[in-house]
């Protein structure tokens, strides 16, 4: 993987320089006499939720060069058109801005390349990373991507000698789709040099049997030691853009199909930075994307972006810089968040720090000094109190009135928590379809700690816009099951965690609509359904108010329009 040169680097500044985010509202006036605007097309017949408090509901709205325009009634609308203006019948079908994921990981490579082992055995994973293996040269990784290790009919973990009957003679590892926990063979251990007397690192695990024998699993950075060997195959630069493109645009189409018009990603590399452009580009980036730029690791951009001078907001209409991305604990998905009370049934298990304080304060000072927004991954309570006390000591030495740092997924937060979130600005980016989709996974939290995880309830009370955050890969990208999740906290089993947290429906459009476009500082161009803004917008076949709420995730997304233009629409 290359490292973004400097050359590379202004090439970007320029790529981002072009005009878009500044530009004036549509409807600018034609010749003498001639009307003020006319629509490309306009909308008729809808069930309008336009997120707008000023005028929350309409029949109809006119878009011109991917703007908003007017907003009414159907009448009102008809008179607007021209000849040329195409007529859209809603037939009475549900009309919301576009849906904004705040915290999601797509379009990596492994998408189309990698092995899929998102698979409900281990009988199955096998068999995908053998036939894999079959047709590795020798030497090299094989490797899977997505497991999730709750969800096997086995009922146990996965463990090494699992991989080990799989295959032997490769180093194999297979990555859980957190992020934050892989398992690997002996053949890696081997490789890797990692025995049975080998310590934990700090900011990592090695987990081990109940007879000391390494488990397979590794957690956090102590998977460090493993990207140092073994043979992985090489691209040349040509080659990794075109993987990229291609892993961009698959994703693109995907994110459009589920009713998402802008993603925050969530840690970009100086690569996937590149592939944005080249999908842009070609014309196969169909959805918005607001940047959250990696800022460890030998393929962050972080550091050269900002010697360039380029800080957050540089961009266009469909790709912007946005904050600068750390992370200081573990996942929570993965059972290894920091917390300040152990996991249930494990004494001596509180979770693992990535960052400690000292490392939180010098990165949130650099980044805050050259005028960055900073997004934070802090799951646990600990944590999250660690990042505000170095977002707290920034803002008191140099004071900025509108900063906006974040705090990704904030999971587990408390009363006072709350309040300095709230008093610093901040936002916090829960995860939206994790109830749901990871309920068997709580028990490891228990009643009490479910009771303040994922707290868009408590949030909304304090006065602080959240928004809502897939993180996909980990979690299920469907905003539609993410409304669900938030005004249900019902799993896909009908368990209940943690019912002080729920929403309302209008709430939850809220969460994944304007409240997405404040954590970017783009609530003046997107979010609402207002003249003026752009016009991304989602049909839906059904209002969300009229369907069963365990239903909800099973409305159907029938159009989905990206700056006037359908990205989707379906057959």
């Amino acid at each position: 993987m290359s490292k973004l040169s400097r050359r590379e680097c202004l090439g970007l500044a320029a790529l981002f320089a072009t005009p878009g985010l500044g530009a004036a509202a549509a409807g600018a006036a034609t010749s003498k006499g001639a009307p003020a605007f006319s629509p490309d097309f306009i909308l008729v017949n809808g069930n309008v939720l336009t997120m707008d408090d000023a005028s929350p509901a309409a029949q109809a709205f006119a878009v011109q060069n991917g703007r908003f325009v007017a907003i009414g009634s159907n009448a009102d609308m008809r008179a607007l058109a021209t000849r040329s203006t195409t007529i859209i019948d809603a037939s009475q079908m549900t009309v919301t801005p576009g849906f904004i994921d705040a915290h999601c990981h797509p379009g990596d490579p492994e998408e189309l390349y990698d092995v899929n082992v998102d698979l409900r055995s281990i009988h199955e994973i096998q068999d995908v990373l053998r036939k894999r293996a079959a047709t590795t040269r020798p030497g090299y990784w094989v490797r899977g991507f997505k497991f999730d290790d709750t969800k096997l009919s086995e009922g146990r973990p996965l463990t090494r000698k699992d991989l080990d009957e799989a295959d032997s003679e490769h180093p194999l590892r297979v990555d859980h789709r957190g992020g934050h926990t892989t398992w690997f063979n002996s053949k890696a251990f081997e490789l890797a040099g990692i025995t049975r007397d080998t310590p934990d690192p700090h900011d990592g695990r090695f987990f081990r049997d109940s007879n000391g024998e390494l488990q397979g699993q590794v957690a956090e950075n102590a998977r460090n030691v493993f990207d140092r060997v073994g043979k992985y195959e090489e691209f040349n630069v040509e080659q990794e853009r075109q993987r990229g493109q291609a892993a961009m645009a698959f994703m693109s189409k995907r994110l459009t199909e589920a009713g998402l018009t802008t993603v925050h990603d969530a840690a970009a590399t100086a690569d996937k930075i590149r592939s944005y452009q080249d999908a842009h580009g070609a014309g196969e980036l169909l959805h918005r994307a607001y940047i959250l730029a990696l800022g460890v690791g030998d393929n962050a951009p972080y550091q050269k972006l900002r010697d360039a001078g380029v800080h957050t907001g540089l961009g266009n209409d469909f790709v912007r810089i946005g904050p600068v991305k750390f992370w200081a604990d573990g996942s929570a998905s993965e059972r290894t968040m920091r917390m300040s009370t152990p996991y249930v049934g494990k004494p001596n298990d509180f979770g693992i720090l990535t960052m400690d304080q000292k490392q939180i304060y010098e990165a949130v000072e650099d980044a805050h000094r050259n005028n960055w927004q900073i997004g934070i991954h802090a799951n646990g309570d600990v944590t999250i109190d660690m990042v505000l006390n170095a977002y707290e000591r920034s803002l008191g030495r140099w004071p900025h009135p509108d900063r906006r740092h974040r705090i990704e997924h904030c999971s587990l937060v408390n009363p006072d928590l709350i309040r300095r979130i709230k008093m610093t600005g901040s936002i916090p980016t829960p995860f939206w379809t994790y109830v749901y989709y990871h309920g068997e996974k709580w028990k490891a939290y228990g009643e009490d700690k479910m009771r303040w995880m994922f707290a868009h309830r408590s949030f909304l009370d304090a006065g602080i816009r959240v928004p809502g955050a897939s993180d996909y890969t980990p979690g299920p990208f469907e905003p539609m099951m993410a409304m669900q999740s938030l005004v249900t906290r019902k799993d896909y089993a009908g368990r209940v965690w943690g019912p002080e947290q729920r929403v309302t429906i209008d709430e939850a459009l809220r969460i994944g609509t304007i409240n997405g476009a404040y954590a970017s500082y783009e609530e003046k161009v997107k979010g609402s359904i207002t003249v003026g803004k752009f016009a991304d917008f989602v049909v839906l076949e059904q209002d969300p108010h009229k369907v069963d709420p365990d239903r909800l995730k099973d409305i159907r997304i029938m159009r989905t329009v990206v700056g006037g233009k359908t990205a989707y629409m379906r057959a």
